[in-house]
């Protein structure tokens, strides 16, 4: 315990840790001890296949990879300080890592869901803001379109215009990430949406495609708060962010065509395995309709029907 007395206070003084980073450095500390006690090691003479071993039990006991990996940090510079204190001849953290946290997946809207979302019409709110933000929600779901292309959308094409839409060729022309620009399908839905919001936006001198009630272009934080607003009014079970319409986009045309090529294109992704991530999603889907509908899915009953 003097060693880690000693570490602690050089954290402490001379790198100037936050308080609180000391104190997860002593409880991380107090963890490898009570390992190396119970292996009955000094601690230094714990071996590498020892901090593997002990990694592996926080693994098995649900310690997610992020937490494994502050564990690791944490021990490594202990035993980095007492290899420059000469009391140690090699770091057996080094070459120690924590597992990969694996990638959560995306959350999309189911398709029944979303359609309730896209049909939403409240009679009694105003017109000209239901048509915009119908159009809005036909946009994002329709298109695949991330909430920046999405406010970035002119009326017209003109020479400084980011994107716009072409009702007559049925296309949205966007700004991607990496300035880079792609074309996409409007759909007959959202082809319709906008030409309603059209026919009620009127004359203005700003070129945004979709503007305030005070005539400015609609900011991203505009588009989440309607959006949430709308969902609850719709009746989902949870308020619907721009990102989730993209997502339930990828996932919808996924699951109807198979093409993986396609939705990355429509997508605008530049690596395929960022869109790979939708077959896990498309896994899903279709595990719950074998779980509903195949007959060998679920448990026989027993004789008293149960």
């Amino acid at each position: 315990m003097e060693w880690i007395d000693k570490y602690l206070e050089h954290v402490r003084v001379e790198r100037r840790l936050a308080p609180r980073t000391v104190e997860l450095y002593a409880f991380h500390l107090r963890a490898l001890t009570d390992h190396a006690a119970e292996a009955n090691l000094p601690l230094d003479r714990v071996q590498t296949a020892h901090i593997r071993r002990w990694m592996a039990q926080l693994h098995s006991a649900g310690r997610e990879p992020r937490g494994i990996a502050l564990v690791l940090s944490c021990w490594r510079s202990f035993y980095r300080w007492l290899g420059h204190e000469g009391l140690i001849g090699f770091n057996p953290v080094q070459d120690v890592h924590a597992p990969k946290a694996g990638r959560p997946l995306p959350k999309a809207l189911g398709v029944d869901d979303a359609v309730r979302l896209a049909e939403l019409y409240d009679p009694e709110a105003d017109p000209w803001t239901e048509a915009r933000d119908g159009a809005i929600v036909e946009m994002l779901y329709g298109c695949g379109l991330r909430v920046s292309e999405l406010t970035g959308l002119d009326a017209q094409a003109s020479a400084t215009a980011l994107g716009w839409v072409d009702l007559d060729a049925m296309e949205a022309h966007v700004l991607g990430k990496g300035s880079k620009r792609r074309s996409v399908p409007v759909g007959s839905k959202a082809a319709e949406a906008l030409r309603d919001w059209l026919a009620v936006r009127g004359e203005r001198q700003e070129p945004a495609l979709f503007v305030s009630a005070r005539g400015a272009r609609m900011s991203s934080q505009a588009v989440w708060k309607l959006l949430r607003e709308r969902s609850l009014k719709a009746g989902l079970a949870a308020p619907v962010h721009p990102h989730m319409l993209r997502h339930s986009f990828a996932s919808h045309v996924l699951q109807s065509s198979s093409d993986l090529r396609a939705v990355q294109e429509l997508l605008g992704h530049a690596n395929i395995a960022t869109t790979q991530v939708y077959t896990r999603l498309d896994f899903q889907h279709l595990a719950k309709v074998y779980d509903a509908a195949h007959p060998r899915a679920k448990a026989r009953p027993d004789k008293d029907g149960k």
